[in-house]
């Protein structure tokens, strides 16, 4: 369990937010599925560790009618034959540049990203992977945490 370290960062940089809202707002008109986009900043929480943002990701994708087992399988996304063509190339390049002190953003990852977006949906896809990736910063390093959801009758 983690104790957060502020309680209300927003109030604290409301510019800076009003931004990271304002680019959040860009993506749905960015021409990008709503499942690539869940998947793409679910799996970007995942590599970073954001309970905070997987559970608002997981929970937004379920709400827009993502299946409980492709968020499960999620994690093992290259082994599973759910995921479409185009998710895929988006999950490696959300792997590549989540990770981009190991990876470099090879240049394998963008040619699969490349064969199945146009340039315009490109630099969309890396503006939703940088931007999750700021919010991850955030909410793991103030220490923000998820809610908790009521148990269910199976607990």
């Amino acid at each position: 369990m983690t104790t957060p370290r502020l309680q209300n960062p927003f109030k604290h940089a409301p510019e800076g937010f009003k931004a990271m809202m304002a680019l959040e707002a860009s993506f749905k008109s960015s021409g990008l599925e709503h499942s690539v986009i869940e998947l793409v900043k679910l799996r970007a929480s995942q590599i970073n560790g954001c309970a905070f943002c997987i559970h608002m990701h997981a929970t937004d994708a379920r709400k827009a009618g993502e299946t409980e087992m492709r968020l499960y399988m999620l994690n093992a996304w290259r082994e599973s034959s759910l995921y479409t063509p185009r998710e895929r190339a988006a999950l490696a390049w959300t792997e590549s540049l989540t990770r981009l002190a190991e990876t470099g953003a090879p240049d394998a990852d963008y040619e699969l990203v490349k064969a199945q977006f146009n340039e315009a949906e490109q630099v969309q896809l890396t503006l939703l992977i940088g931007a999750i990736n700021v919010w991850n910063r955030v909410q793991v390093g103030l220490r923000a945490a998820h809610p908790v959801d009521p148990p269910s009758a199976a607990h």
